[in-house]
């Protein structure tokens, strides 16, 4: 089998788990490693058995057994490495959110259409089985016209003290259901009002509240809470509502499809997105690896986490977030 010959820039807790994924798609091989840190590169290379590693991404770009890279660094650092993958001739697997800012979104929309390589950007939501499900059914009119969504993704409070001092819930990760409100839809963000609350005194708010008003006139509303107590038996509260003219979708993942109880508590894990069996992780995470790998092999432009889709995701999202400081809603477009 031809295989695609892949390097990951950024080796955070993410980055890691990218690697661990990689290991378990049989067209890709973990070939190259990247980070500023010498001892993360060191314990990582050793983890995987990869021999080519770098500390500066333009040294592995510039290599040219490497076909694609998978970009997790910091959502703010995305930009600079994503450009230059592109020009260097790679397929790149973005991370979500595409960038930090609707500017830099567009400068790596633009880079990729200049540029032989495809641009995955990962919004992993549309490879969960069950969102999938749900956009076919409203792809075949089976609820009829789209009027009101709903979203709940809530996670516990031990996840979250660094990640919010990096980014807020809305855009890290409200960003999921409203990328997939998009796609249900076929329509855009008009407009966006939100509301949030800081509990913990940290960089960004614990809590989001986002409305939404698309174009075609539905309406939507979304809860991010990521300071659910510290004993919450479960990784994440995902549920979503879709309301149409003929018809009622209701999305629901992690709790409690799964109890394990031992002898500290009952644990409901991830079975969806990037559950390990083996050493390897599988689920939604696995199943983008490979779509991504498909299209770079075939030569195919990916029509599920394209840079378009992602930009409008962000655009909302970013909106949301003004509304919050200012107390207005935002209009967009």
């Amino acid at each position: 089998m031809e295989r695609l010959r892949i390097g990951i820039i950024g080796l955070g807790w993410f980055g890691e788990i990218h690697a661990e994924t990689i290991m378990g798609v049989p067209n890709l091989e973990l070939a190259a490693l990247c980070t500023r840190s010498p001892g993360r590169l060191a314990e990582l290379g050793n983890k995987f058995n990869v021999k080519k590693t770098f500390t500066d991404y333009n040294e592995m770009l510039a290599d040219p057994d490497i076909d694609a890279v998978s970009i997790c660094t910091m959502w703010d650092q995305h930009t600079e490495p994503a450009i230059a993958a592109l020009r260097a001739g790679k397929h790149v697997f973005l991370e979500k959110p595409i960038a930090s800012t609707v500017a830099d979104a567009r400068k790596i929309l633009a880079a990729a259409k200049e540029t032989r390589g495809i641009l995955f950007i990962g919004h992993i939501v549309r490879f969960n089985p069950r969102y999938r499900m749900a956009k076919q059914a409203i792809d075949e009119g089976r609820i009829g016209r789209i009027v009101a969504l709903s979203s709940r993704r809530n996670i516990p409070a031990s996840w979250t003290p660094t990640i919010l001092n990096k980014i807020g819930p809305i855009v890290g990760d409200a960003i999921h259901d409203t990328d997939i409100m998009l796609w249900f839809t076929g329509d855009r963000v008009v407009s966006a009002y939100a509301q949030t609350t800081d509990v913990r005194g940290l960089k960004h708010p614990d809590i989001g509240q986002t409305m939404y008003r698309f174009a075609g006139g539905a309406t939507a509303t979304l809860e991010t809470v990521w300071c659910m107590p510290e004993k919450t038996p479960f990784d994440i509260d995902e549920r979503m509502s879709i309301i149409g003219t003929e018809g009622i979708i209701h999305v629901q993942d992690t709790f409690p499809n799964l109890g394990i109880v031992d002898n500290t508590r009952l644990h409901s894990p991830d079975t969806t997105y990037w559950p390990v069996f083996d050493g390897v992780r599988g689920g939604a995470l696995r199943d983008e690896f490979s779509y991504f790998a498909n299209c770079a092999l075939k030569g195919e432009t990916p029509t599920l986490g394209t840079p378009e889709d992602a930009t409008a995701a962000l655009e909302a999202t970013i909106a949301a977030e003004e509304s919050a400081r200012t107390g207005n809603v935002i209009k967009i477009g």
